[in-house]
């Protein structure tokens, strides 16, 4: 199944960049965040693919609304999507957006995919398997390997990615509260973010500000199967009856 999830993304991603090189029309939602015809044209293509993959399974994505928590607290696996994370850096063109495919059981990502069509780059985790990251590079051929990371180590000086959208005194606060001595920052979009963490590109992800669900369980899903024994937990919670994620650190394993 997640070669199948991976093709879908993939997908999605050429979807997306169909889009990229035109003049990209913003619309907003109730919210005021901005949505996009690329957005919506990678939810239908994902939705109906998970439908034909996995059709007993049902699917939340961010462009789709969310059920009633009474009819999905019972819920002991579904699809969690985000078809495009990062629109604002999609609207920039920078490149640094995402497409977010996961599988929710028992309220843990268990699989899970994040592409950058715009990059070439694909991160791809399954419990089973382990965490890998593909590049295609220009003029290379396709590079896959498996990707690990290690818990933050405090007594060394560490390496944060922070979001390019959002800087924030909160995180100052934590840093400067826990004790972190920070010699480098590294900045991004969408949940590559999280992905560098677990491909050891950087030592922490600190996100003091709000996401939804469907913004980090596919990266988690990355994060959560780069350690090399066990499983690090992101202490993230999933099918809350609120989808908004309250603050949280990706990197303390």
């Amino acid at each position: 199944m997640l070669n199948k999830v991976i093709k879908l993304a993939e997908e999605a991603g050429e979807k997306i960049m169909a889009f990229y090189a035109l003049d990209i029309k913003v619309d907003r939602k109730d919210d005021n965040s901005p949505l996009t015809k690329a957005d919506l044209a990678a939810h239908h293509h994902i939705v109906d693919g998970l439908k034909e993959i996995d059709p007993d399974t049902p699917v939340i994505s961010e462009e789709s609304g969310v059920p009633e928590f009474s009819e999905r607290k019972d819920w002991d696996r579904y699809w969690l999507v985000d078809p495009l994370d990062g629109t604002k850096e999609f609207i920039k063109k920078n490149g640094e957006f995402t497409v977010n495919i996961a599988l929710m059981v028992n309220r843990k990502p268990v699989m899970g995919v994040v592409y950058a069509p715009a990059m070439n780059l694909m991160y791809y985790a399954e419990k089973s398997l382990g965490s890998f990251r593909r590049q295609k590079a220009e003029g290379r051929s396709e590079q896959t390997e498996r990707i690990f990371s290690e818990p933050v180590d405090k007594s060394h000086p560490i390496k944060i990615v922070e979001s390019r959208s959002h800087g924030s005194p909160e995180l100052e606060a934590y840093l400067e509260k826990e004790g972190f001595n920070v010699e480098e920052r590294v900045k991004s979009g969408s949940s590559l973010k999280i992905c560098l963490v677990a491909d050891g590109t950087a030592d922490l992800y600190p996100r003091m500000g709000p996401t939804m669900e469907w913004d980090v369980a596919a990266g988690d899903a990355v994060y959560r199967y780069s350690a090399e024994d066990g499983i690090f937990e992101s202490g993230i919670e999933y099918n809350k009856e609120d989808l908004l994620n309250p603050s949280f650190v990706i990197g303390l394993g």
